[in-house]
């Protein structure tokens, strides 16, 4: 019979703690190159409202086909970086010529009334 003030004495030890786990490496693997494609979206972006420098969508241009070739993890945002910035840079030419054909057209009528 047990004591009723060590009740659990009759049972066999227990170790207290498992075998140690074994020890898991992990390796993490960098992540792929993207910035030339993050740019270039980010560039198309800014080009919608900084078009009219002309740098910006050629730039954003440049570096979407760049990275759309060396970075094959990009490639959404590399295609989008082009499609923004080659939409901005149409319009942005397209505005300039109709800006130049409209001014050239007051000046060459207001030259062909004066008598000139």
């Amino acid at each position: 019979m047990t004591n009723p003030q060590q009740p659990y004495r009759d049972h066999a030890p227990v170790q207290p703690y498992g075998p140690p786990a074994p020890q898991v490496y992990v390796r993490y693997q960098p992540a792929p190159p993207r910035g030339l494609s993050i740019a270039s979206m980010v560039l198309g972006i800014a080009s919608i409202f900084f078009g009219f420098t002309f740098i910006v969508p050629i730039t954003g241009l440049i570096l979407g086909f760049v990275g759309f070739r060396k970075e094959p993890a990009g490639h959404g945002m590399a295609i989008a970086g082009i499609i923004l910035n080659g939409l901005v840079l149409v319009g942005a030419i397209a505005i300039g010529l109709f800006l130049l054909l409209s001014f050239a057209g007051v000046l060459g009528t207001g030259l062909l009334y004066s008598g000139r």
